[in-house]
This record gives C-alpha cells, sequence and structure tokens, in this order.
C-alpha cells in the first residue's frame, strides 16, 4: 500500500477569502487523487478569539493571534496568506526564510521591487509558490487556452475584457485597508490584478499601456455612520488600452462602484477566423464563433462545462450540472500540490505575480502622465 506523504497547512487570515482557501483545500481532498494527505494544522488571526472561531468553523487543529506561530510549527509545510496587500511581503519572505512553501492571494505585493525580492527569495530557497488568480482554474478557460494556442481562432487581433463589482458603490462604505495607498492602489490593484493575468493568460504578454483612473467617491466615513470622513486616494475605476508583444490590441476595466455588478469577470478574444466570450456570471458557459462556419448557420455556439472539460468530471459526472466558485479553489490548490509533489511550478506562481504587477504598475504610471508606458 502506498501510504502518501502529509503536508500541513497554516493559513494567515480568516475573512472571505481566508475561508475560500480553507475550502479550496477541504474540496479538493474530496474530488482529487492529491500526492500528499493534507493536514489543516493551524488558523491565525488578529485575535485568539477569531483565531478560535475560524478553527472550529474551518476544520484547523490549532489557532493562534500571532501568525509567526506558524513559521516555526513543524507540523505546517505550506503557509496560505490572506491577508490585505500591505502584509504579503513581509510574511511571505518570513514564510520563505523558514522553508514554507507559499500559496499567497493576489495581487502579490504593492510594488514591483517588492514582487521582485519575493520571487528572488522564493527561487533561490527552492520553495513552490502560488498566486490566487483562481478565476483561470476554470475548466472552461483551460478549454479556451487550448483553442487559442491550437490555431483554433487563428492570429490573436484584439482583447477586451473588465472585472466589475459593486462592493465599493455605496459612499456610506467607511475608509478600510483596500483604500490604503500603501496597499499598491484601488480597484486597478484589487480586482483589475483579475482581469491583467487573464489577458496574459490567454493572449500572451503586454507590452504597453495607455491607462486613466477616477476617484468618483472622493471621501469616506472612518468609520459605520461617523460623520467624520477621510480622504480617498485610490482610484474606484481604471480604463487602459493595451498593446501585446504578439501584435494584438485591446483595452481593459477594473471597477469596485459598478452598481448591480456582483462578479463581471468577462472577456472577448477576437481572431482572424473566429471568437471567444465569456462571462464569470455564467462561468459554466462559453461563447464560441467559427468564421469556417456555413454562412446560413454562422453564430456564436454555447459550450457548456461537463466532464469532457477537465477537471469538471472530477466534481460531477454530468455536463450542465456546473462547479462554483470554490471548485476553482480547490482547482488551484490540486495544481499548487502536484508542482509541490513534482518540483514544478504552477502557471500562476510568485513570478506570474511580478509580471502582474508590472502591468499594475505601467498602468498607474500612464494614468498619471497621460502617456503610454511601456512594461518595465
Amino acid at each position: 500500500m502506498n501510504v502518501k506523504r502529509k503536508l500541513g497547512v497554516g493559513l494567515i487570515g480568516t475573512g472571505f477569502m481566508g475561508k475560500a482557501h480553507a475550502l479550496g483545500f477541504t474540496i479538493a481532498v474530496r474530488v482529487f487523487d492529491l500526492p500528499f494527505e493534507l493536514d489543516l494544522v493551524s488558523v491565525a488571526d488578529v485575535t485568539q478569539e477569531s483565531a478560535e472561531a475560524a478553527r472550529g468553523r474551518l476544520g484547523f487543529r490549532k489557532a493562534t493571534a500571532d501568525w509567526r506561530d506558524l513559521l516555526t510549527d513543524p507540523d505546517i509545510d505550506i503557509i496560505d496568506i490572506t491577508t490585505p496587500n500591505l502584509l504579503h511581503k513581509e510574511m511571505a519572505l518570513a514564510a520563505i526564510a523558514h522553508g514554507k512553501h507559499v500559496y499567497c492571494e493576489k495581487p502579490l505585493a504593492p510594488t514591483v521591487a517588492d514582487c521582485a525580492e519575493m520571487v528572488a527569495a522564493a527561487e533561490g530557497a527552492g520553495v513552490v509558490t502560488q498566486v490566487g488568480f483562481n478565476y483561470l482554474k476554470n475548466p472552461l478557460i483551460f478549454l479556451a487556452k487550448d483553442i487559442i494556442e491550437s490555431g483554433g481562432i487563428g492570429e490573436i487581433r484584439s482583447f477586451r475584457g473588465i472585472h466589475a463589482e459593486d462592493f465599493m458603490a455605496d459612499a456610506s462604505i467607511p475608509w478600510a485597508w483596500r483604500l490604503d495607498p500603501r496597499s499598491g492602489g484601488g480597484a486597478l490593484a484589487d480586482i483589475g490584478s483579475h482581469i491583467i493575468a487573464c489577458m496574459r493568460h490567454l493572449v500572451g504578454p503586454v507590452r504597453s499601456v495607455l491607462a486613466e483612473t477616477v476617484i468618483h467617491i472622493p471621501d469616506r466615513p472612518v468609520s459605520h455612520g461617523a460623520t467624520e470622513t477621510r480622504p480617498v486616494e485610490v482610484d474606484d475605476i481604471a480604463r487602459a488600452f493595451v498593446r501585446f508583444e504578439n501584435g494584438a490590441s485591446g483595452s481593459f476595466e477594473a471597477s469596485w462602484i459598478a452598481t448591480g455588478r456582483k462578479m463581471q469577470h468577462d472577456f472577448e478574444i477576437y481572431g482572424s477566423k473566429g471568437s471567444i466570450v465569456f462571462t464569470q456570471e455564467r462561468l459554466n458557459e462559453i461563447k464560441i464563433y467559427n468564421a469556417g462556419d456555413d454562412i446560413r448557420s454562422r453564430g456564436f455556439r454555447t459550450i457548456w462545462a461537463g466532464p469532457e472539460h477537465p477537471p469538471y468530471g472530477a466534481f460531477c459526472v454530468a455536463p450542465g450540472h456546473q462547479i462554483g466558485f470554490n471548485d476553482l479553489k480547490a482547482i488551484e490548490v490540486n495544481e499548487f500540490l502536484e508542482a509541490i509533489a513534482k518540483g514544478g511550478k504552477p502557471s500562476t506562481d510568485f513570478r506570474e505575480g511580478y509580471e502582474v504587477q508590472k502591468v499594475l504598475s505601467a498602468t498607474y504610471q500612464s494614468a498619471r502622465t497621460k502617456e503610454w508606458v511601456e512594461i518595465g
């Protein structure tokens, strides 16, 4: 009998993303033949009380109010970081120094220099890293990439993408860590990093950008119900034209004040022989157009996710029954663990987080200068 080696997980942060990561590990155990036996060892949060509550709720064995306790725990092999962006670098570097593999939410860090330091440390230590760009783990995004790389829609000419939500649309929402300019930016950094990762993944490296950023809500209450306000210094909306290294062009937008939009992560990719259209709000569908079809019946075909689109079949044997957000996290976890087992690297490792940050930085620079900026 082949006994799997146990791999211990330490989670820092227990909010929305902390829960999503914990569920990702839990689901992955149930649906994939993982290369390791997983042990949810310990969770860290800002207070012992909140850590203990998360421990019981998320299925961990231990809890602590000091994230550094996870670094010296011999049972922990993976440090999973779901804290505010400003804290990622310190925590990741400390974890790497202790020889831990690191799974970190996006964006990787507030600046390109921070990201470069994290990449150098991880690669120098030989640890495996992953950044949480889980929307790329959709089986239908795998299909889209396969179609593009096989020449199915011909030469890629243009990309149009948007990531829009409305969780900051209400002006009474108080100032919080997302609005701290030290965290690297506003809507563009927070959620726009997802659409940048998407266009890099599907179309390729970006050569240059021309951008604008807009602050629509110039100040916010310092706390819920307070009359005192604090100025907002980061973007509510960002838009950019892009030129890709392969000659394609396009645009992307990020907004966290898009009233009514809960999870719009959409793209349209146009090639010389066809096109691909996707919306995250219907994440189990993708639309494909083939210019070679009979003109009498030519049009977009809707493809529904099914077992023929791996790894959908690991979750459900029946097509059209759908997978969800937390399942994408489980696919991300599976890829991470496979990389650890094989000494490889996931497609969205720290180096990819660094490349995304370079596009983010150039976009902000362009918004300031009002000029095209080359990706450094």
